[in-house]
């Protein structure tokens, strides 16, 4: 039985918004907070709520995993959350702009296609066109002047080191073992990106600070845990069960252009010439890519957040 429209429509718009949204939260969360502890808290909060879901609906029988499971699942979020987020996070905390942010992560779909070839995984000859279209994109949007002044080229370099390492993470979490439960694999991955994220925190010397927090970062933050990375997720696990996967993998080019207009409304980022021609371009490239991936009937493992391809050839989740 086909979902109502309203019900398609509605989880839809949470997963545009919502994590189109989440890279103006970091903004706000940086302004005020250690970014990596910031992001640490985030996580670890939200795998205490996801993880109070599945106890309250199905029981403790869901986390009977093995330790090498748990150790799998814990070691992809940290490259997803750690090298993946905590890159983004810091980005923002060395002032780039949210907007050019979620562009430079919109190339994600491109570097999986790139390492699935590394594994002899042959992309069709379309596919091919649109990675090396999508990265004259992201090579647009690397040029002079699409950055405010005094916003090192460094910045924009190392979110898409941080869009690799996401790719390489959402990669091998289709070849080791991982709990069976998607939702217990999302929780270990949280773990493993929180520790992580703490640990770099505590290299940095970063120090949660006691008074002086301005209310903005705390709400922003709250927003980050509860929306960005349980309400949009509920909604994202339920429209891949309901809905053609190709629908869903809509938002991995529609949540660039919902972050752009949002930083440029809200945060009063300025939206430069090179920035709209490659974000267009990327964005374009994107959907060319995501619209060649395979379409399996049944449903993938989610995790917090992803462009990439699950176990089953799928899309996976992007949260940020």
């Amino acid at each position: 039985m086909r979902p109502a429209p309203w019900k398609v429509w509605t989880a839809l718009g949470l997963v545009y918004i919502v994590w189109g949204s989440t890279y103006l939260a970091i903004r706000y969360v940086v302004a005020g907070l250690p970014p990596m502890l910031a992001a640490s808290s985030r996580f670890l909060l939200a795998s205490a709520l996801t993880a109070a879901f599945v106890l309250v609906r199905r029981g403790r029988e869901p986390f009977g995993a093995s330790r090498r499971a748990w150790l799998g699942g814990a070691g992809i979020g940290a490259l997803l959350l750690l090298g993946g987020n905590g890159g983004v996070t810091l980005a923002e905390d060395r002032g780039l702009p949210s907007g050019l942010t979620a562009l430079l992560i919109a190339g994600v779909p491109l570097y999986v296609v790139v390492l699935r070839a590394l594994f002899r995984d042959r992309p069709s000859r379309r596919t091919l066109v649109g990675v090396g279209i999508g990265f004259v994109g992201l090579g647009v949007l690397l040029l002079p002047g699409t950055r405010p002044s005094g916003v090192s080229l460094a910045s924009a370099v190392l979110v898409l080191g941080s869009s690799a390492l996401w790719a390489i993470g959402s990669i091998l979490a289709t070849r080791i073992e991982l709990p069976k439960d998607p939702l217990v694999i999302t929780v270990a991955e949280m773990l493993g990106g929180a520790i992580g994220l703490a640990i770099a925190g505590g290299v940095r010397g970063e120090h949660i600070p006691t008074s002086g927090v301005h209310a903005s970062a705390l709400v922003a933050l709250a927003y980050l845990v509860v929306f960005g990375s349980v309400v949009a997720f509920t909604a994202y696990s339920w429209l891949l069960g309901n809905v053609p996967i190709s629908t869903v993998a809509t938002y991995a080019y529609v949540n660039p252009v919902v972050a752009v207009v949002l930083g440029s409304l809200v945060a009063g980022e300025t939206i430069k010439a090179t920035s709209v021609v490659g974000g267009l371009i990327t964005v374009i490239a994107v959907a060319v890519v995501v619209s060649e991936q395979p379409q399996p009937v049944e449903p993938p493992e989610p995790v917090v957040v992803q462009e990439p391809e699950d176990r089953q050839g799928r899309v996976r989740s992007s949260r940020r």
